[in-house]
């Protein structure tokens, strides 16, 4: 009998392209012999309440925590003794990037993040702010919002581009194709 695929999935405070991103991961769910646990920081949870997506989250997907600090939920452990086939960050904001890229571990998504690259289990990161200059984001109630990213902000992407087994994604559809071959090539 074959090993049913778990994926951790991290929801920081980003709304940017939140909504597309649970639709890839609820494809991935439906197509796939595939468990997918969420990960909420506490922005995450906020911004899942706000963008009234929270009650959708809770009954898509098989199990949903809330972060209480660094290591609680265990989800750090866990990918460490090999639980998970991969740590997925999407959205993820810039101060999630910033942290990892800095090896900061005082979120329960850095420290995941920076203990499942230890224990060689891949991390998908789709960064908020991946590209200098403006971007249009949508609002939960339809509206449009302007946003810069800053110079900072990108560079710590690139640095994480750098890292082994961190994939950086740019988009949800980026991430269901790197997703689709994770999946492919683990059964």
């Amino acid at each position: 009998m074959e090993k049913r695929i778990r994926i951790a999935w991290g929801i920081t405070g980003a709304g940017d392209r939140l909504k597309e991103t649970i639709e890839v991961m609820k494809r991935l769910k439906s197509e796939h012999d595939v468990e997918i646990r969420v990960y909420a920081s506490q922005a995450g949870e906020q911004v899942l309440k706000w963008y009234k997506m929270l009650d959708s989250v809770k009954s898509s997907f098989d199990r949903f925590y809330v972060e209480r600090n660094a290591n609680s939920p265990f989800l750090a452990g866990e990918l460490q003794v090999g639980k998970f086939a991969a740590l997925v960050i999407a959205p993820a904001t810039a101060n999630t990037v910033a942290k990892i890229a800095g090896g900061i571990a005082d979120t329960l998504l850095s420290n995941s993040a920076l203990m499942a690259l230890k224990a060689f289990v891949p991390v998908y990161i789709m960064p908020s702010d991946y590209r200098e200059g403006e971007v249009v984001t949508d609002l939960p109630d339809g509206r449009k919002l302007r946003l810069r990213v800053r110079k900072e902000d990108v560079e710590h992407v690139e640095r994480l581009r750098q890292v082994d087994g961190i994939f950086i994604v740019e988009s949800p559809e980026e991430l269901e194709t790197e997703l689709n071959r994770l999946i492919s090539s683990a059964t």
